[in-house]
């Protein structure tokens, strides 16, 4: 004999802990492969791994310790290692293979936020079913799943979580709920469900808004008409700039269908915010003539002045509206 070690074949690698990632395998748990004399004697271990495709077997460990955890697997799926034992003159014995499954991924808080997103109610029913995720915790941007399916108008996913014990009254980090960004959104059938499981038209948002002024600034009359036929206030003013909706539309939409709505039903045009000015003035210096009529229409005093004693036709030539200029001296006349 030429003093050739012969390697005896190992057995296969043991499995430790499994997850749905990673797989701990080690090996030679019986000492067979001792480290006797200097490092450069030792036998040196590899574990290999099967490719599905090709059938051909790739390292992904090779040293010298005993154990090893494969990671970045793929959930759910079925691996194949093997241990190969090298001698130090390079003569190697392979063990049998030993197949390995990867467990199935935990459902967390990403896999519901990301299936409410694609409005797949059958993966989010299946979620909130595991009890493992709660059905109100909140994305980065602080929405909750409840939030995001009242804002996009997925009416099956909303009750799917009201169901689960979504709370209605959750408010994102501006203090918005589901109801002002359904409201905000035009969904009138998601709107109308959230208020018969007792979503209320009194909250209101950390500027003081309530889901009427985010209605308005969405415009959708017939959910505005349905608003206010519920019983929705149409004249609260926020608590910054003491603004109600109608001063909303002025500033913002100037959407004289909306407007006239909330007259109707009962909203003042001559309300006046902190720095005193009235819709009129704010329709007037945002341009919006259709509702500047009809704002004077409705009984807007035209002669109203700011705190600095500035009225709407100095205002409105100050900022190069001649347009509105040319519509309130026309109108004054029509009045006299």
């Amino acid at each position: 004999s030429s003093g050739k070690v012969v390697i005896q074949r190992p057995d296969p690698p043991v499995v430790g802990k499994v997850n749905h990632h990673s797989i701990e395998l080690y090996w030679d748990i019986h000492n067979v492969y001792q480290r006797i004399g200097p490092s450069n004697t030792w036998f040196k271990f590899s574990i290999e791994e099967e490719d599905v495709k090709t059938r051909m077997y790739g390292n992904v460990y090779c040293g010298y310790s005993k154990q090893h955890v494969v990671e970045g697997l793929e959930p759910s799926t079925s691996y194949r290692f093997r241990l190969k034992v090298t001698g130090h003159d390079g003569e190697c014995a392979y063990s049998p293979v030993v197949t390995v499954s990867t467990t199935r991924e935990p459902m967390t808080v990403e896999h519901l936020h990301r299936a409410v997103n694609m409005n797949d109610d059958a993966t989010v029913l299946k979620i909130l079913h595991t009890r493992h995720v709660k059905a109100d915790v909140p994305d980065k941007l602080g929405f909750s799943p409840l939030m995001v399916a009242a804002q996009r108008g997925y009416f099956r996913i909303v009750q799917l979580l009201v169901d689960h014990g979504a709370d209605i009254n959750q408010e994102n980090g501006s203090g918005k709920n589901s109801l002002m960004l359904a409201c905000f959104a035009g969904h009138l059938d998601i709107v109308q469900y959230l208020r018969r499981q007792g979503a209320s038209w009194e909250s209101r948002d950390r500027a003081g808004c309530t889901a009427m002024h985010w209605a308005v600034d969405g415009g959708n009359v017939k959910l505005i008409e349905w608003m206010i036929g519920d019983g929705c206030e149409v004249d609260v003013k926020d608590f910054c700039s003491q603004w109600t909706p109608l001063m909303r539309v002025s500033a913002v939409t100037g959407n004289p269908d909306v407007a006239r709505r909330l007259i109707a039903a009962g909203a003042d045009v001559n309300v006046k915010d902190k720095d005193g000015k009235s819709p009129l003035m704010v329709a007037a210096l945002n341009n919006h003539e259709r509702l500047v009529r009809l704002l004077i229409e409705k009984g807007a005093d035209g002669g109203i002045t700011n705190e600095y004693g500035i009225g709407i036709s100095e205002m409105a030539k100050a900022f190069n509206r001649q347009n509105m200029v040319v519509i309130l001296e026309d109108m004054k006349k029509e009045i006299l």
